[in-house]
């Protein structure tokens, strides 16, 4: 049967095929059908086949500006869009286009929280082969992420950040579609990305934005033009609206940090916060955390904002604001000062390395999918994430490795799930004679911001 649904704008009903036909054939849809659209599907008149019909069409053609704009307004104003005026402080947010190890928002939130912002972090959950912030939340026992507004309100007020996903309230058509997307083939367009991740951040009440844009062989934008398209898109429409944006294009050609899946990035994020943890991952956590401070007003320059995030971590307090939010939401804070309180799996196996020489490529989006083979991820829209199981790495790029020498350690509760991550990730890994070149910068280029306040 073919839906229809009716435009408040227009006087005349518009059908759901007519939406998709239109986009299929590469055709500008108005603001009032894309409204309607999303309206009808938020609040259940287009069932999910027809959605993902659409999602597919924008995939293939894409959107204009315009378009992009109409979408990312659409889903705002489907639920409430917060009024935080009662904070003095700045309110500002970070946000990751998707990538394979990325645990920054679980350091990111109450680091800047602890140097005086007001950060009130909407996530997602995971897409694809990326991690989501909210699993790995949830695999903190008795962590909720399920938040009334009031209950958002109130830790806040409380600890000046708070971790939730989209309710009830909060840009409900974005959390459908976000879940649809995942099982669907549809979450690596541009302007989908886009709409999504603005909607749920504008719905915050936020002043300003940082945006963690991944780039490389792990990232959804395989291609730097690409991410770099994607970055100007959400710096655009945040702009457009009065806030303060900046984008980061950063490198996502090996996992950031060594840990991916749940329990074991938390594990990961708790290191950084007390001021240890792999490099890479603490290095992009501080230049994030500089531009959280130096877009909120709390330092005149990225730079003073990098040093004044290392003093926090240095001093603990970061890792104290964790503690109180973890409580506040009903998590167990023990977990902070003893890892094995938290989902272990079963057992371990070794990937070993097939010969000598050194780390020059590795599959990150492969590296990713395994995670989700051993339960992490969601292969399907109704499945269960296993947060116990993932994957650490004992080698990254640039590494000498010996031949029978650990490239890393699969932790798994399933043989079956095992065997079939093992036989991706032995694949994963390409090993050369010699040394690669000097391996870029993890931050390839920025985008917005004040560039003249480093």
């Amino acid at each position: 049967m073919t839906s229809t649904f009716r435009s408040r704008p227009a006087a005349s009903p518009i059908r759901a095929i007519d939406v998709i036909t239109k986009k299929r054939d590469g055709h500008e849809l108005s603001a009032a059908e894309i409204e309607s659209f999303i309206a009808a599907y938020t609040t259940g008149g287009i069932p999910d086949y027809q959605a993902s019909a659409w999602l597919m069409a924008v995939v293939l053609r894409g959107m204009s500006r315009t378009e992009t704009a109409a979408l990312t307004n659409a889903m705002l104003h489907s639920g409430e869009v917060l009024d935080l005026s009662e904070f003095p402080a700045a309110k500002v947010d970070k946000h990751s286009t998707g990538g394979v190890g990325d645990k920054t928002s679980l350091v990111l939130a109450p680091l800047a929280a602890a140097g005086g912002l007001v950060v009130p972090m909407i996530s997602g959950r995971g897409l694809g082969h990326t991690g989501g912030t909210l699993d790995k939340l949830e695999s903190i026992p008795g962590f909720k992420v399920n938040l009334s507004v009031a209950e958002f309100r109130r830790v806040l007020s409380a600890c000046g950040c708070a971790m939730i996903g989209q309710t009830a309230e909060i840009a409900p058509a974005d959390r459908k579609l976000y879940a649809l997307r995942d099982v669907t083939a549809t979450v690596e367009s541009p302007y989908l990305i886009c709409a999504s991740i603005m909607s749920k951040k504008l719905a915050e009440g936020i002043d300003a934005l940082v945006l963690d844009v991944k780039t490389g062989s792990g990232a959804f934008m395989k291609k730097e033009e690409d991410a770099i398209f994607l970055a100007e898109l959400m710096v655009e429409t945040g702009e457009r609206v009065g806030k303060k944006m900046v984008a980061l294009i950063t490198d996502m050609n090996q996992p950031l940090g060594t840990h991916i899946g749940n329990s074991l990035e938390v594990i990961e994020a708790l290191d950084v916060l007390r001021g240890s943890g792999p490099e890479d991952l603490r290095q992009l956590c501080l230049e994030l955390a500089g531009w959280m401070f130096y877009l909120g007003g709390i330092e005149s320059t990225t730079e003073l904002g990098k040093l004044k995030a290392e003093r926090l971590i240095r001093s603990g307090a970061a890792l104290e604001t964790f503690r109180t939010m973890l409580k506040l939401q009903g998590g167990d804070e023990h977990v902070i000062d003893d890892a094995s309180l938290l989902p272990r799996s079963k057992h371990a196996m070794q990937i070993p390395s097939p010969k000598t020489g050194f780390i020059s490529e590795i599959d990150c989006q492969a590296i990713g999918t395994a995670s989700v083979i051993l339960g992490g991820g969601r292969a399907k829209k109704e499945d269960s994430v296993d947060p116990s199981v993932g994957i650490i790495l004992h080698r990254k790029l640039g590494d000498a490795v010996s031949a029978g020498e650990p490239l890393c350690t699969i932790h798994y509760n399933s043989e079956t799930q095992a065997d079939e991550a093992a036989a991706l990730l032995q694949k994963s890994f390409r090993i050369a004679e010699a040394a690669p070149a000097k391996k870029k910068s993890l931050v390839h280029r920025v985008i917005g911001g004040d560039i003249t306040s480093r």
